[in-house]
């Protein structure tokens, strides 16, 4: 798994996860509001499934390139 989603990105995706979670078990919103564990987990570990099939990459960083064995 390549890091593709960026920072300002990284920050929404933690504070909405955090948000949803906290609104579901506060019982304002319905058990729909725990889908923001996935929101949650796709900031933390930087990546998102839907980014890489519809090829977005909101994530500066660039890939180290390996040097080819000799």
């Amino acid at each position: 798994m390549k890091a593709n989603v960026g920072g300002f990105d990284r920050i929404l995706r933690i504070v909405a996860g955090l948000v949803l979670i906290a609104l579901a078990a506060t019982g304002v919103v319905g058990a729909w509001g725990y889908l923001g564990v996935i929101v949650l987990a796709t900031g933390v570990f930087r990546f998102c499934g839907a980014y890489t099939l519809l090829g977005l990459n909101t994530c500066p960083l660039k890939a180290v390139e390996e040097e080819p064995a000799k």
